[in-house]
């Protein structure tokens, strides 16, 4: 077995060197992954990797060109079309779609439904494969999606399944789309998550399910810096 950690940069507290490892984090939908990734990465100086914001991306691009979610092979087509690179700004992640920054955009519940889909298709997994894996390679990585511990980071260091209620986690999505002054409901919230829920664990190409060697963190009922105390507990222990 290749030895992951080595060439690594380690730092130090305690008197004890602390390795810079590759953090995977998976969960369903609304789960708090990228809030909770983000927080994790910032107070490590780690860099975070929004996996679904790429899937998004492409996602948008489908849209733009017009191509129906029902022609797996016309969304295949344009991959070498496509160019998708993160940057950051102020410590937050950028997302840019062929040189555009589409950060903003690829947050709508039109590209949220059509994401689903897209990252559903084998080929458009496999496209995007390599570039995840190569954020990874050096350590010093938060990234999360719904596969990352299972197929995208086999070998990270840390693995957290993050999960909770299906009811919790419609509150805190529909929280965040009025705020943002969405028109919509806590039913038609609750009634998307399980669909998307049942679309990510029924799919045939990398399923959503915990890696085995996973920790699993139920955060139904739990406050944010409660959770993240849970999520940097795991996190600690493997460094």
């Amino acid at each position: 077995m290749v030895d992951r950690l080595q060439g690594r940069e380690v730092g130090r507290r305690g008197g004890f060197e602390l390795k810079r490892i590759s953090v995977a984090i998976d969960g369903p939908s609304g789960a708090g992954k990228s809030t909770l990734a983000r927080m994790a990465a910032k107070e490590l100086g780690y860099i975070y990797v929004d996996t679904g914001a790429i899937y998004r991306a492409v996602a948008l691009y489908t849209i733009r060109c017009g191509v129906s979610a029902d022609n797996p092979a016309d969304i295949v087509g344009l991959l070498e079309d496509i160019s998708i690179k993160l940057g950051y700004k102020d410590g937050v992640q950028r997302i840019m779609l062929n040189g555009e920054d589409v950060s903003e955009e690829i947050r709508s519940s039109d590209v949220t439904v059509r994401a689903s889909v897209v990252s559903a298709i084998p080929k458009v997994r496999e496209f995007l494969l390599g570039m995840q894996r190569s954020m990874a390679e050096k350590g010093g990585v938060i990234m999360d999606g719904r596969d990352i511990g299972t197929v995208v980071l086999p070998g990270a260091e840390a693995k957290i399944f993050l999960t909770a209620s299906d009811t919790d986690r419609a509150e805190r999505r529909y929280k965040e789309l009025v705020e943002k002054g969405t028109d919509t409901s806590f039913d038609q919230v609750l009634e998307s998550i399980r669909q998307r829920d049942k679309r990510d664990s029924e799919r045939s190409i990398a399923p959503l399910k915990p890696a085995e060697d996973a920790v699993i963190v139920d955060t139904s009922g739990v406050g944010l810096d409660d959770a993240l105390n849970m999520v940097m507990k795991v996190i600690r222990e493997r460094m």
